[in-house]
Order: structure tokens, then C-alpha cells, then sequence
């Protein structure tokens, strides 16, 4: 009984470990999830900008005017270039978290092997002295039947 112990105690780090490693992979899936939202957002917003530019050339507009609309669109461009460097990061992230828990995760399922490979092992054992005991005890029977007669 004593090496269940620490089997065990490997197997409740191991889950904690799994545990902790999942909540982290939710927490960067969340932020992948809102890098990618702003990036959206930051696209339609562009867009916008672009439609409205498009309206105002339409209309008449003055030439500063029109560079400060394009000066503008230039700044979200380079938001969006940044938001898109923030995304693949997240998705770097995302990717070695995802790692780290199938790492963890395959480290608990070998535990569990382990663990149930020791209670087969003890099973069979137990079987088997189970077996000499009757073995032991009919072999004992015969022997003092045949000693009555």
C-alpha cells in the first residue's frame, strides 16, 4: 500500500497541474478572442472612414480636408498593422498553451496508467493467493479424508 501514496499524490499534482493548464489555455483563448474582435473592429471602423471620404470627394471637399481624412486612414492603418502583430502573438500564445496542456494532460494520463496497472497487478496478485488458500485448503481436505479411511 505504501508506493499507492505517492502514486497518488503524483496523480492530484497532476490534475492540478492539468486543472491550471486549462483555465490558462480559456484566459488565451479569451484574449485571442478579443484581439481578434478589435482588429474587426478596427477594420469596419477604416472602412467607414474610407466610405465617408469616398462621400465627401463626391460632394466636394477641400484639399486639406481630404489630406487629413487620408492622414487619418494612415493612422488606422497602422493601428490595424499593430493590432494584427497583437493577434499573432496571441495566436502564438494560444498555440504553446495549448501545448503545454496536452503536455499535461498526456503526464495525468500516464499517472492513470500507472494507477490502474498497479490495481490489475494487485487484483491478480490477490487472485492468486486467493488460489494457493483453496489450493492449500482442499489439498489439506483430501489428506485427512484419505487419513479416516
Amino acid at each position: 500500500m505504501p508506493s499507492q501514496l505517492p502514486l497518488d499524490m503524483l496523480i492530484n499534482l497532476a490534475k492540478e497541474s492539468t486543472d491550471e493548464a486549462a483555465r490558462l489555455l480559456g484566459r488565451l483563448n479569451a484574449e485571442r478572442g478579443n484581439a481578434e474582435r478589435q482588429l474587426g473592429m478596427l477594420h469596419d471602423y477604416r472602412q467607414d472612414y474610407l466610405t465617408r471620404l469616398q462621400q465627401a470627394m463626391v460632394s466636394g471637399m477641400s484639399a486639406s480636408d481630404c489630406h487629413n481624412y487620408q492622414r487619418f486612414i494612415g493612422t488606422l492603418d497602422d493601428a490595424i498593422g499593430q493590432q494584427q502583430a497583437v493577434l499573432r502573438q496571441a495566436d502564438e500564445n494560444l498555440a504553446k498553451g495549448r501545448q503545454h496542456w496536452q503536455q499535461e494532460k498526456r503526464k495525468l494520463n500516464s499517472y492513470d496508467a500507472l494507477a490502474q496497472r498497479e490495481v490489475r497487478a494487485r487484483a491478480v496478485a490477490e487472485s492468486r493467493r486467493e488460489q494457493r488458500a483453496n489450493d492449500e485448503y482442499s489439498a489439506r481436505l483430501v489428506q485427512r479424508q484419505a487419513g479416516m479411511h
